[in-house]
């Protein structure tokens, strides 16, 4: 009875198996996908903020900040594909970016209590990256 019973197992293991490997090949292609849509939508917008900055004739910190955001975008797909890098540390910079460009967009017009609080946010998420990078590099 325990070899029926084994026999029956086996095909229904690589039944499974197999079903997972084409899970795992369907993600990676869906994901290879939309990483590419991602990194044409970001030259596109790279493209459509320099347009904008020619047009204007002039170049505001705003401007540098959001290109930098841009270009982390693209430096995070390029780790990924890579595989070199703290491909974690991205987004988190890409965090840190956008927090201090709200802060030079709306400082002004901000209550100095939320401007305290944005600079928290980018304290607390360098510190993470730090404490991150640290337990990883071990």
């Amino acid at each position: 009875m325990s070899n029926a019973l084994e026999t029956n197992e086996v095909p229904v293991k690589a039944e499974t198996q197999n079903a997972n490997q084409a899970a795992e090949r369907l993600f990676g292609w869906a994901e290879k996908f939309l990483l590419m849509i991602i990194t044409l939508m970001t030259l596109a917008a790279v493209g459509v903020e320099v347009g904008s900055v020619i047009e204007r004739g002039t170049i505001e910190l705003a401007d540098l900040l959001l290109m930098l955001l841009y270009t982390e975008v693209i430096g995070m797909i390029a780790v990924y594909y890579s595989g070199k890098g703290a491909f974690f540390a991205f987004p988190i910079f890409i965090a840190i970016t956008a927090i201090a460009r709200l802060i030079v967009l709306l400082g002004k017009d901000m209550a100095p209590e939320n401007v305290l609080f944005d600079a928290g946010a980018i304290l607390l998420l360098a510190t993470a990256t730090i404490v991150i990078s640290r337990f990883k590099s071990d």
